[in-house]
């Protein structure tokens, strides 16, 4: 390991203190762009890098949707799918760290990446992690709830079973209205409290209440650009878990590299 992987394992060198609230910048729609071609850049540059975080993570959801199968619980494999946007800031943390060498012109290594995302177990990031994991089970909670209470006198044994009873039956219609009227409100406040704490978590030493006031203050000075990410990360991550998770090899890396040059957009050095 370089001298730099073990500086950068316990964190890089502060750029704010724990409590001081960063200066945020306003962000374009034009910037939103610059930054996904951004991201395209970094995949480029270090392909291998992103589709070994993208494997893991569609090897996870491959995984998920079989072991739901065995249990005989298919109908639960779209609200997996759909929730897998909320979880993904903090899936990518390694890429994250990716575009920040890529970026800094710091050599990139296995050791120096893995050591890094390892570090993280030791700040602030384990508790944004308990946030998004805590998110993510009021979504999936919530979607027991709405089972029971419209479709808990219906019988579904498959998954083909539970999309017709979806699209062909009352019950089926308020269902899926409920559920993405609560979902959104749940990922829209998973996204305005961790698209910018995730990478600034990763790269400055401060508490993550301070990272999280920071990225919802980020969402509200450039609400339509950083809604519009918002919205695009959401239908990509769907759309790229529609082939048995194979898109997010692709989608998922430049995703991740791109939030984290609008990180360094938003936020003041």
């Amino acid at each position: 390991m370089t001298q730099d992987d073990a500086v950068t394992g316990n964190g890089t060198s502060p750029a704010a203190k724990p409590g001081a609230l960063p200066k945020v910048n306003v962000l374009t729609a034009d910037d939103i762009r610059q930054c996904l071609m951004a991201g395209l850049a970094d995949f480029a540059r270090a392909p291998a890098y992103g589709m070994f975080f993208g494997a893991m993570v569609a090897l996870c959801g491959i995984g998920i949707v079989m072991a739901l199968t065995v249990l005989d619980r298919p109908w639960l494999i779209y609200p997996f799918a759909i929730g897998f946007p909320l979880v993904g800031p903090f899936l990518a943390v390694g890429l994250y760290e990716v575009s920040r060498r890529l970026q800094a012109g710091t050599p990139l290594t296995w050791s120096g990446v893995t050591g890094v995302m390892l570090a993280q177990r030791s700040r602030e990031f384990v508790w944004m992690a308990f946030v998004v994991l805590f998110v993510f089970w009021i979504w999936m909670y919530q979607i027991r709830l709405l089972l029971a209470v419209f479709l808990g006198q219906l019988s579904f044994s498959s998954f083909d079973a539970f999309t017709d009873v979806l699209l062909h039956t009352t019950q089926g219609w308020l269902f899926l209205l409920f559920g993405h009227v609560i979902g959104a409100v749940l990922a829209l406040s998973m996204f305005s409290l961790t698209v910018i704490a995730m990478p600034m978590l990763l790269e400055r030493e401060m508490d993550f209440i301070t990272a999280m006031i920071t990225s919802v203050k980020a969402v509200i000075t450039s609400p339509v650009p950083m809604l519009g990410w918002g919205l695009i990360v959401t239908l990509a991550v769907i759309a790229a878990c529609v082939p048995f998770f194979l898109g997010l090899l692709i989608v998922l890396p430049v995703l991740g590299h791109a939030t984290w040059h609008i990180y360094k957009r938003a936020v003041a050095a």
